[in-house]
């Protein structure tokens, strides 16, 4: 099992899954309308670490963060 954590604007509590790979994860995730839109533009961490393949496999216990953009001033 892995962890989701949605940090941000996204308000959901972060989700626990059987998940593979990083495009197992979108995919769970894209069932959802609403996560469906964040995919499209959050940066992804696993275990704190930027990734930008969905062929980024996991591990048991694993956590993937998603992370939206943020602007300020």
């Amino acid at each position: 099992m892995i962890t989701v954590e949605f940090l941000g604007p996204i308000q959901k509590a972060p989700l626990t899954l059987e998940a593979g790979s990083l495009r197992d994860v979108a995919n769970a995730l894209k069932q959802d309308a609403e996560m469906a839109q964040w995919l499209e533009t959050c940066a992804v961490a696993v275990n704190d670490r930027l990734v930008a393949s969905l062929d980024t496999l996991l591990n048991d216990g694993d956590k993937v963060s998603l992370l939206p953009p943020v602007c300020g001033g």
